[in-house]
């Protein structure tokens, strides 16, 4: 049954080029090809909370986008449920949302955000860092792509989909002094591909901070499955490592104005601790957060006669929003600024520091070599930076290289290079 929700426009892949005829929807082949990309795999020994390889039990990055694609195809489900406009022949596609899930967080740099800032400060004179633009120049261009060929195009991701990973539109040059939240100037092409014949009014009609609210619906979705996931899940590995604990949670309450709905979750939350129920009590609240989805029609809305995805914009039940709200703040002020947390970070900030700087003095400017040149880099990663000349262009490529990396090889690769007692000539990764 062909589903009416979606046009050609939507289905149209960025590089222009037609994929092969596939038993599988054009979403399909877009959520497959991020499963099969180490890019993907390597999600697996990336920070979400605690370092990679701290504990066996807690979530990584992988395991976090897995729970994020859960709970965003669920939320899909239950819209076609209980949206009037919805139906079998007219809904928000789950493969799509699942694909957007997948790829959230693929930007992301080792060391969690800590990492995502250091790489920022390090890029700022170049053009930035930041995670959403880092995982949109994945997909349009290093994901699949062969530095022997010159293939830049990425995966040929279709239009819905780099749409539904956009959670900002605003560039680097329009917003400045921002850490985050933009997307890279070199990247307009995207936009430009995402708005089809629109973009040059969009662009005039919409300034960068306005631009920033243009989400498509399963962007929507995908950030509220995200911050479910977040609010919960996250919170849950905090209290089973000990860094949330009954007396750290009645501190921080007492040091917060909260109103009595808010003081209730922190005692349900106080008593699941207690009874060793917590990931019982905070897994049945996930079903609650997919039910406080609901969909109202764009009033007015330009962009939705450019696509479906426009028409429409996902709601949140007010009070379970406020209830998001106050788990994030508590991972946040107990877990996120711990001691043991801010010196994990002040680690992982060092050692990329000290990797940039080992590699912007071999490689960033061509015209100044060092006294005593080495290979430092693989040798398809050379390749690339061979025929640019400018340190602009040669920083993107040297930031690729560190952003890709796990914790784990970005710890060995550092010890490599400054423990004089780590590493030998069998070392191999």
């Amino acid at each position: 049954m062909t589903n009416r929700f979606y046009q050609d426009f939507d289905r149209e892949t960025a590089s222009g080029y037609p994929r092969p005829d596939d038993y599988r929807t054009p979403f399909q082949v877009d959520r497959d090809r991020i499963l099969y990309t180490s890019a993907f795999r390597r999600l697996q020994s990336k920070t979400q909370v605690f370092l990679s390889g701290e504990y066996d039990f807690y979530r990584t990055r992988l395991t976090h986008s897995l729970e994020v694609a859960q709970i965003g195809r669920s939320i899909c489900q239950y819209l076609q449920q209980t949206s009037e406009p919805l139906g079998a022949d007219f809904h928000i596609d789950p493969d799509l949302v699942e694909a957007a899930c997948l790829s959230h967080d693929l930007g992301h740099p080792p060391f969690g955000h800590s990492g995502e800032r250091t790489l920022h400060n390090w890029m700022e004179p170049y053009g930035g860092f930041e995670g959403n633009a880092q995982t949109l120049r994945m997909l349009t261009e290093t994901i699949y792509a062969d530095p022997r060929d010159g293939n830049r195009t990425g995966m040929r991701p279709t239009r819905a989909f780099l749409d539904s990973i956009l959670k900002y539109k605003a560039f680097f040059s329009e917003t400045p002094g921002a850490r985050n939240h933009f997307l890279y100037d070199a990247q307009e092409s995207c936009l430009a591909f995402v708005f089809g014949n629109t973009w040059k009014d969009v662009k005039a009609r919409w300034p960068a901070a306005a631009r920033n609210e243009l989400r498509s619906i399963e962007c929507q979705i995908m950030d509220w499955a995200d911050d479910t996931a977040y609010s919960l899940n996250d919170l849950v590995d905090g209290i089973n490592v000990s860094f949330l604990s009954i007396e750290q949670i009645e501190r921080w309450a007492s040091d917060e104005t909260l109103n009595p709905t808010e003081s209730q979750h922190l005692e349900t939350l106080l008593t699941a601790i207690r009874d060793q129920r917590t990931e019982r009590v905070l897994g049945r609240k996930i079903g609650s957060f997919i039910a406080a989805c609901d969909l109202a029609e764009a009033e007015d809305d330009p962009l939705a006669a450019l696509s479906n995805r426009y028409r429409y914009r996902l709601t949140i039940a007010p009070e379970v929003r406020e209830e998001a709200n106050l788990y994030k703040r508590l991972a946040l002020n107990v877990v996120f600024r711990s001691q043991q947390l801010q010196q994990l970070d002040f680690k992982g900030d060092l050692i990329l520091r000290n990797l940039l700087d080992v590699l912007a003095k071999h490689y960033l400017d061509p015209s100044q070599p060092p006294p005593t040149p080495l290979r430092l880099l693989p040798p398809l990663v050379e390749k690339l930076l061979t025929p640019l000349e400018s340190p602009h262009l040669r920083a993107r490529i040297l930031c690729d290289y560190v952003a890709n990396m796990t914790d784990g090889f970005a710890t060995r690769t550092y010890k490599r290079l400054y423990d004089a007692e780590f590493g030998s000539i069998v070392d191999l990764v």
